[in-house]
């Protein structure tokens, strides 16, 4: 009689006992997702105890107990990576320390595979009662399948924000959840009722300093016919950040353009709503641009060695996240040598003045845009978290 009451007494302790999460974010991306998640999880766990690394957003959450290292933390290229081995190895053991100490229920990685799977068999060898739960999943799909088995050894759950990440993974043995595009509630929050401009072509050159050297000058070319073959066309491109802007305005005004081509300090996705017809740099703008609708093509330009290596890894036809989603060509591809003036100006002319063209193109990323799934992809991820935190079977 005592013992047992004793032993409820105990396990009512247990059930009371705060919740823990140690997760690790390393790029500005994933720190926006990672914010989102953790809003949505503290809902329901507002004693919920959180540690480990990410960025501002997540840190204006948590506060205490999180490294803001996202600035330092997201270097591209192996190159890079390499030139940083020792600063990310300082990283990985104290934050592997951290872990130790806390000993969390569930380890909650975000995107970020170079980093986050090393971390993830560390903390299964260290923790192994800890839940691991992956959230974006790493695109092994496309460039590294055989990363997938040792990922189904190493995790506990997925949660994919495409569709058909589900059937790759969990018919290797992983749980897996297709939580939908938190992209979707970003988007449907900046949706506006405006009309298109027929004469305003969007110029999207990426977000970072790298992709905007190498695209936007074939854009600005690309502009300048078509603007000696069309005068009324106007041209808009939205700087990601106020160094990029002044890039950008500056190979405006090498190139003469300054009173075609108007350089805008963000606004991307307004302009996505009142553009004719777009181009733009390979990445999740694609996938914003036909969540609203706007035909466009795609250009992708990288250092030949840099695509030579890729061609060989990646075993996937397409490089566009539209196209891949859809499993077809929605928008086209021009990629390397074909991202020049003459194809993309051609591409544009197809978009502004080819009705049927522009109507089908339009029809099928409405199609695509659908499968990135409805609004709630946080909550609907948090509560798949919160299923491994209340310790129930998942």
């Amino acid at each position: 009689m005592f013992g047992g009451g004793r032993m409820s007494s105990c396990l009512l302790a247990c059930a009371r006992m705060p919740k823990s999460v140690y997760i690790v974010v390393g790029e500005l991306s994933g720190d926006a997702h990672g914010a989102g998640l953790l809003r949505s999880l503290r809902r329901n766990f507002p004693d919920l105890a959180i540690r480990g690394a990410g960025g501002p957003q997540m840190k204006d959450i948590v506060d205490e107990g999180l490294r803001n290292w996202v600035e330092d933390s997201a270097v591209m290229g192996f190159w890079e990576v390499l030139k940083h081995y020792g600063w990310f190895k300082q990283q990985f053991a104290e934050m592997l320390a951290e872990a130790q100490q806390m000993q969390p229920d569930v380890l909650l990685l975000v995107d970020y595979p170079g980093f986050n799977l090393r971390f993830a068999k560390a903390v299964r060898a260290c923790l192994p009662k800890t839940k691991i739960v992956y959230y974006i999943s790493p695109q092994v799909w496309a460039w590294n399948r055989g990363r997938i088995p040792k990922m189904v050894k190493l995790l506990d759950e997925m949660m994919c924000l495409f569709p058909f990440e589900r059937e790759i993974f969990a018919s290797a043995g992983l749980r897996t959840t297709f939580v939908g595009h938190p992209l979707v509630d970003e988007l449907e929050a900046e949706r506006q009722k405006i009309s298109r401009d027929a004469e305003l072509v969007a110029l999207l050159p990426g977000s970072r300093e790298r992709e905007v050297t190498r695209l936007f000058p074939t854009m600005l070319e690309s502009a300048k016919v078509l603007h000696a073959e069309r005068p009324n066309l106007r041209f808009e491109a939205p700087a990601a950040s106020g160094k990029l802007a002044g890039m950008m305005r500056k190979l405006v005004a090498d190139s003469a353009l300054s009173h075609v081509v108007n350089v805008t300090d963000g606004g991307s996705l307004h302009l996505m709503q009142r553009a004719a017809c777009g181009v733009i740099a390979s990445g999740t703008a694609t996938l914003e641009a036909a969540y609203f609708g706007l035909p466009n093509c795609l250009v992708y330009k990288v250092a030949a060695p840099t695509y030579y290596l890729a061609k060989m890894l990646i075993k996937i036809p397409y490089i566009g996240l539209v196209n891949i989603l859809a499993g077809k060509s929605v928008v086209r591809e021009l990629i390397q040598d074909e991202a020049n003036p003459t194809l993309i100006v051609a591409e544009m002319k197809r978009l502004l003045f080819d009705e049927a063209y522009r109507a089908a193109m339009i029809h099928e990323l409405k199609i695509t845009a659908d499968l990135l799934g409805g609004e709630g992809a946080h909550e609907r991820a948090a509560s798949r978290v919160a299923e491994w935190l209340g310790g129930a079977e998942a």
